[in-house]
C-alpha cells in the first residue's frame, strides 16, 4: 500500500505544471517583501486567467489571434477587450476580458455577469458558519482583502447556500429501506444572539444493495410524538413508502409517530446503545467482566434462548451485583426481541453501528472545531 501511494503522488506531481527557471527569475528577481510577493502573485494570476480567457475566446471563434479565418468560418470576430473587477480569494482583481463582434461568447471560466471567483464565497460561508454577523463579515474582508463587500452581496451568497440545504434537505428519496438508523447528537446553536443547547436528529438509510445515505438532518429544543410525526410525514412526503426496520436508541415519542405513519415498520432497539448504557453503571475495573456477561444475551440463537440467558444472567453474580443492567434490559425488552427474527446477515447490519458512528464522528468533530454554530438563516447584521 505505501509503494502505491507513493506512485500516486509522484504521478500526481508530474501531472502539475512545471514553472522554468527563467520564468521564475523573471517574476521574483530578487529579495521581496510579503506585501511585493502578494503583488506579484496576483499579477501572475490575473496574466494566468486573461490567458485562459483568450484561449476560451480562440475555441469559440475557431482560430487564434493573427490566424487567418479558417473558411467556412463565421463572419464573428474578436471585438477588444472589456475590463471588469473580480473577487478572488486573495482580493480584488482587475482583468480584462475579450468580446467577439456578436456578442455570444459566454466564458466558462468566470461567467459574463459573475463577479467573485471561485473561493471567494466559501469564505463568506467559512465566516457565517463561524457565527459572524453580516458587519464582522465585511470588515474582516475590507481589512484582510481590501474588498468593500456589500451586505446584500454577503445575505446573497448565504442565502444561496441555504437554497442548497433546502433542496438537500427536501430532495426524493428511494421507496423503500430495508433499515433506517435514528440518531441524535446536542449542537450548541447561537439563535437570537443566544447560544442554546438543541438536538440535532439525523436518518440514515441502508438501501438493499448495502449502500447508506443520510436522508434528512432535523433540529428540534425537544423530541416528543409531535416531532417525530413531522419528520416520518416528511420522508412519506418525499417517497418514502416503507422502512422495514427502525433502529434507534430509545428516543421518545417515536415509537407512537411511527406506528401511525409507519405502522407495518418493526422498531428495534440499537443493541451496541443497550450494551454501552449497561457498561455505564459499571466501574472501568468490571466492565470488561460486565460485557463478557452480557453477551450470551444479545449472541442468542433466538428470543427464547435470549430470554433465558437473561434469566441467568439475572440469577448470577453480574446480574446480582448490578440490577440496574437488568432492569434496563428489561424495560426495552419489546424492542430487543425483534433482532432474534432476523437472520445473521440482518443482524450484522443492525448490530453494527459503524456507519451512523462514523457520521456522529464527523459531526462531533466539526462541532468540537467550532464550538456553536448559527441559526439556520441569513445572518444578522
Amino acid at each position: 500500500m505505501p509503494r502505491k501511494t507513493k506512485t500516486t503522488a509522484s504521478a500526481d506531481k508530474a501531472a502539475q505544471p512545471q514553472f522554468s527557471a527563467e520564468l521564475l527569475e523573471q517574476l521574483i528577481p530578487g529579495p521581496v517583501t510579503p506585501a511585493e510577493l502578494e503583488g506579484i502573485f496576483q499579477q501572475f494570476k490575473k496574466s494566468v486567467l486573461e490567458r485562459a480567457l483568450g484561449a476560451e475566446m480562440s475555441h469559440h471563434l475557431g482560430y487564434a489571434p493573427g490566424q487567418a479565418k479558417p473558411e467556412g468560418a463565421a463572419a464573428n470576430h474578436r471585438n477588444g477587450k472589456s475590463a471588469k473587477t473580480v473577487l478572488t480569494d486573495a482580493g480584488a482583481l482587475r482583468i480584462d476580458v475579450p468580446r467577439d463582434r456578436e456578442g455570444t461568447f459566454e466564458p466558462q471560466l468566470i461567467g459574463k455577469h459573475e463577479r467573485r471567483f471561485t473561493g471567494f464565497d466559501d469564505k463568506i460561508v467559512a465566516m457565517y458558519a463561524r457565527g459572524m454577523t453580516v458587519r464582522e463579515i465585511q470588515g474582516f474582508l475590507a481589512e484582510m482583502y481590501s474588498v468593500d463587500v456589500s451586505p446584500d452581496l454577503i445575505s446573497s451568497v448565504t442565502d444561496a447556500v441555504m437554497s442548497e440545504v433546502t433542496a438537500w434537505q427536501s430532495r426524493p428519496l428511494e421507496s423503500m429501506y430495508p433499515v433506517v438508523f435514528f440518531d441524535a447528537l446536542r449542537v450548541k446553536i447561537r439563535e437570537d444572539a443566544v447560544v442554546r443547547s438543541k438536538a440535532v436528529y439525523l436518518a440514515l438509510g441502508v438501501l438493499p444493495d448495502g449502500s447508506r445515505d443520510i436522508l434528512g438532518i432535523w433540529i428540534e429544543n425537544t423530541e416528543g410524538a409531535k416531532f417525530w410525526m413531522k419528520v416520518f410525514n416528511d420522508l412519506k412526503t418525499r417517497g418514502v413508502h416503507d422502512i422495514l426496520i427502525a433502529v434507534t436508541d430509545g428516543l421518545k415519542g417515536m415509537p407512537e409517530a411511527l406506528g401511525t405513519v409507519f405502522p407495518a415498520t418493526t422498531l428495534q432497539t440499537c443493541i451496541v446503545h443497550l450494551i454501552r448504557n449497561s457498561l455505564d453503571f459499571a466501574s472501568w475495573k468490571d466492565r470488561k467482566a460486565l460485557a463478557a456477561a452480557i453477551k450470551p444475551i444479545y449472541t442468542a440463537v433466538s428470543a427464547e434462548a435470549a430470554e433465558a440467558e437473561l434469566l441467568a444472567f439475572e440469577a448470577g453474580p453480574w446480574g446480582q451485583k448490578f440490577p440496574t443492567v437488568v432492569g434496563a434490559w428489561r424495560r426495552a425488552w419489546d424492542k430487543v426481541i425483534p433482532f432474534f427474527a432476523f437472520p445473521p446477515e440482518v443482524r450484522r447490519v443492525i448490530y453494527t453501528t459503524n456507519a451512523i458512528e462514523s457520521v456522529n464522528a464527523r459531526l462531533r468533530k466539526i462541532i468540537k472545531t467550532r464550538g456553536h454554530f448559527p441559526a439556520m438563516t441569513r445572518p444578522p447584521s
